[in-house]
């Protein structure tokens, strides 16, 4: 098995539980529209990211406490859960993302070749 292949199986069976998360949730309140959709996962998204932010000593007027990886992992985690929503929403497949992937990686890369 080629490690590509081992990616997307994970990739896979991440949306797989995603998808089977979503359609646990009572989603009364959840948009009826696409749009409407990613505009409030990119909400959850921002918040979770915050929460993300909050684990790291960003506050340089504040004095530093140790540093919780397993709490900055666990909001980590629940970007990715929105993240792959809205993968779901925008109907990507984990072979899309991939191939969206590599393009936007090679644009990164050609910026920083010539001095973005």
């Amino acid at each position: 098995m080629s490690q590509e292949t081992s990616e997307k199986d994970r990739l896979d069976t991440i949306f797989k539980l995603q998808q089977g998360l979503s359609d646990m949730m009572k989603l009364d309140r959840y948009p009826k529209d696409t749009e409407g959709r990613v505009s409030a996962l990119c909400t959850a998204i921002m918040h979770e990211a915050v929460e993300l932010q909050r684990t790291t000593n960003w506050k340089w007027w504040k004095t530093p406490v140790e540093f919780n990886e397993a709490e900055a992992r666990e909001e980590l985690i629940d970007i990715w859960h929105f993240v792959v929503q809205a993968s779901l929403e925008l109907k990507l497949t984990p072979d899309d993302i991939l191939d969206e992937y590599k393009k936007k990686n090679e644009i990164n890369r050609e910026r920083q070749r010539t001095g973005y």
